[in-house]
């Protein structure tokens, strides 16, 4: 409760018994009690707002598909990339056969290799002064 102990809050209500005084005591324990009231009928109203204006409960709601620790992005690639690919993208298109690995290996086995060109010892760079 707000970081404080047993002890400490013992501490502290005796010293606000000895501030308060026991001739004003019933009178601030009243005060205490209507704040917690208020406290609880304004929860309650927010609670009865929340379902006018979205259309659910707050009871009903399932807090763990919230939860962002799901969401691992690591997992979720995983998922995507191992995910069976049998559905078909739209009503007209045909279901697809050939899985997500078949289709990367037929893909990577039509890329043309990349050649890469050094330039000789002790050349430099080729150097565009307008584009910096």
């Amino acid at each position: 409760m707000l970081g404080i102990n047993g002890p400490e809050f013992l501490l502290l209500l005796i010293i606000g018994l000895l501030v308060i005084g026991p001739s004003r005591l019933p009178e601030y324990t009243q005060k205490l009690a209507n704040i917690v009231k208020e406290v609880r009928r304004m929860a309650s109203g927010a609670r009865e707002q929340i379902k006018e204006e979205v259309g659910i409960d707050i009871d009903e709601v399932d807090w763990k598909k919230y939860d962002p620790r799901q969401y691992d992005p690591r997992r979720i690639i995983k998922e995507a990339l191992l995910d069976d690919d049998t559905k078909p993208m739209s009503a007209g298109a045909p279901a697809a056969t050939v899985s997500t690995a078949a289709a990367a290996t037929a893909v990577a086995a039509h890329r043309p290799e990349r050649v890469l060109e050094r330039l000789p010892e002790g050349e430099p760079a080729p150097f565009d002064s307008e584009a910096t």
